[in-house]
């Protein structure tokens, strides 16, 4: 489990093949993944939740670094 440091953030890990793909539709937000695209999120959201992360620390998920290009952009943010 990546950790959390005020000094260096947290480390994101991606599984190698990773795919990710997000699409708006409307009012809906569609998140799709291989084994190892799921796996690198489940891992960031846990580290997230289990390392006393602070509020307002976030990870932006974009096209053309870890989504698939053309996938819609979104940001995770602890509440």
């Amino acid at each position: 489990m990546p950790e959390y440091t005020p000094e260096k953030g947290l480390k994101i890990y991606w599984k190698d093949n990773f795919q990710i793909k997000a699409t708006s539709l409307g009012s809906d937000f569609v998140i799709e993944a291989n084994k190892e695209g799921l796996i690198s999120i489940a891992t960031q959201l846990l580290a997230m939740a289990y390392n006393n992360v602070p509020s307002g620390f976030h990870i932006h998920y974009e096209d053309g670094t870890c989504l698939e290009d053309g996938s819609a952009r979104f940001v995770i943010e602890v509440m």
